[in-house]
């Protein structure tokens, strides 16, 4: 895990963790040089040690990072330091689709065919660049605060497809197409049938087969046809089940055979829902059949097509203006839907106590300018340095103090704007800090005293490893280079070797980062040396952090995508 204020790259600076999986944790980041926020997705230790695993990861990275497209969360730099393994996103702020559907319990059918084009339509950009996601499943989808769909984790499931069907896959198996599951040849409909039980889900808040095992869930997608999604759920016109149906086929040449056909019929779908226009792909000799239907769910396409939606019936020309009506007011719907949940994030922190109260003392300093800076994360800062990173930037800071046995004192509980706020320099932004009440002083004085251990001179591992086993300190780890201690290696500590200190005083250690060949890059999160208290984490809420990890996201409401 890397800390807070780590450089990667001599670039990138952790700011902090945003969503952890099955084979990474996805990190907040500054790039420095171009002066943007990014998310960083590592590979954990039991994967970086596999050189085979590594390469494939960087090789599928490095070919997905020339993806560029609305609908794909962007990748921009593929790099390895110190045996840290890390690809750097775009970081998109918004929650997984996953999680959306968990907000709403199913998605209306035109809302999910809005959601859908998008989805398919980063499915053909990268499928027009030979890139095969291999891992398409709502976890792997985020929606931003403007309402914008995107996918994440193109060409990176590569690199583990050869792991087989375990406990860990668990979330992925849901999603996974029969050829998939046999350990047979993929190709890009393969994404194409994790697309149709996405859908699937999107339309009736459920997925087609579940069990107690993956396994279990991998031979109900070999051996049956998934059900029409009406059969679950009311008010789903037959286009749509047809839709779904087509995509989901055991058979990969009873599939659409490409993202831009599906995209035709969706487009269909949205403007003319009570149109049957699905057709059956013709079957050629040298092609083994579909499996037949099963008596229950009856194959739905029309091998004839229907007057004026046949082959030279083109959606873009014909209804593009309505399409774009469609997809605009949908658009805007989502989009109301996702700030409601931001809404819903910032009421639950009120609800806890982050809240602003009349009364309480405030101080005031000033900043000049015009320009416009985006709002830091500095809660859980102490606040001298939270002053020192707001005023930097030209801001007004107003401290209010408020009593707290649950935050260490003098730290930012909370903040007036939240993170990436874009104002105009001068403009004043609340802290609530942490103020201790007498009661617990008194108590905090009387707490355990533990001795210090010798950390300089120890590896990075060995100085955790040391506050772990220390009975109640806490270690701040921070980088600085040095040109006689080897990287890798403690400089220093902020209290002496065999000094008594209280249970839960963090002790500031500093890190090797070696030889400097430039200029390092100011920390700007490196708190002052007075500090002696341990900041707590405060309450945050999944729906108001980004996404980045789908094939190692969790549903978190940030994501890098």
């Amino acid at each position: 895990m890397l800390g807070k204020g780590m450089f990667l790259a001599d670039r990138y600076e952790i700011v902090e963790r945003i969503g952890n999986g099955g084979m990474s944790d996805v990190y907040k980041a500054k790039d420095h040089k171009l002066n943007r926020n990014v998310a960083v997705k590592v590979l954990k230790s039991e994967f970086s040690g596999d050189k085979d695993f590594v390469s494939k990861f960087r090789v599928e990275a490095q070919s997905a990072a020339g993806l560029a497209h609305p609908n794909i969360v962007n990748i921009y730099d593929v790099g390895e330091e110190r045996d840290i393994h890390f690809i750097v996103m775009e970081l998109v702020e918004g929650i997984t689709l996953k999680k959306y559907i968990e907000k709403k319990g199913y998605i209306p059918y035109k809302e999910a065919v809005s959601i859908a084009i998008q989805v398919a339509k980063g499915i053909e950009a990268a499928h027009s660049h030979h890139i095969i996601h291999r891992d398409i499943k709502p976890q792997n989808i985020i929606i931003s605060r403007e309402g914008k769909v995107k996918v994440t984790d193109f060409g990176i499931a590569k690199a583990a497809s050869s792991t087989t069907i375990g406990s860990s896959a668990m979330g992925s198996v849901h999603y996974i197409s029969p050829e998939q599951a046999r350990g047979g040849y993929t190709d890009e409909r393969s994404d194409i049938y994790s697309f149709g039980v996405t859908f699937f889900e999107m339309l009736t808040g459920t997925v087609p087969f579940d069990g107690d095992t993956t396994v279990a869930v991998a031979v109900q997608h070999i051996q049956h046809n998934i059900p029409a999604p009406s059969t679950r759920r009311d008010g789903i016109p037959k286009c749509v089940d047809d839709i779904v149906l087509k995509c989901a086929q055991k058979s990969v040449d009873a599939r659409y055979q490409s993202a831009s056909e599906l995209i035709t019929d969706l487009k269909k779908a949205l403007v003319m829902p009570e149109q049957d226009f699905v057709a059956a792909p013709p079957v050629h000799e040298s092609v083994t059949p579909a499996p037949a239907p099963t008596p229950d769910v009856p194959l739905p396409y029309k091998q004839e097509t229907v007057q004026g939606v046949g082959e030279e019936a083109d959606i873009d020309d014909e209804s593009n203006d309505k399409l774009d009506a469609v997809m605009k007011w949908i658009g805007i719907g989502i989009a109301a839907v996702i700030l409601i949940v931001v809404l819903f994030a910032v009421v639950k922190l009120a609800a806890d106590g982050h809240i602003f109260n009349k009364g309480e003392v405030t101080t005031t300093t000033a900043a000049t300018g015009s320009e416009a800076v985006e709002v830091p994360d500095v809660t859980n800062h102490y606040y001298d340095e939270a002053y020192q990173i707001l005023s930097g930037m030209g801001l007004t800071v107003t401290k209010i103090e408020r009593s707290s046995d649950t935050v260490e004192d003098n730290y930012v509980i909370s903040q007036s704007y939240p993170v990436g706020t874009r104002l105009k320099k001068g403009t004043t932004i609340t802290l609530v800090v942490s103020k201790k009440s007498a009661t617990t002083q008194a108590a905090t004085q009387a707490a355990q005293m533990l001795t210090v251990p010798n950390f300089v001179g120890m590896t990075e591992a060995q100085a955790q490893e040391a506050v772990k086993n220390s009975g109640g300190l806490s270690g701040d780890f921070n980088f600085d280079y040095s040109d006689s201690v080897p990287a890798g290696t403690v400089i220093s500590q902020s209290a002496a070797a065999g000094s008594s200190v209280e249970a839960g005083t963090t002790v500031k250690i500093v890190i090797s980062r070696g030889k400097a060949t430039t200029a390092a890059p100011a920390s700007s999160t490196a708190a002052p040396a007075q500090s002696t208290a341990a900041p707590v984490q405060p309450t945050s809420d999944s729906g108001n952090k980004p996404a980045a990890d789908g094939g190692a996201s969790d549903d978190s409401g940030k994501a890098a995508r």
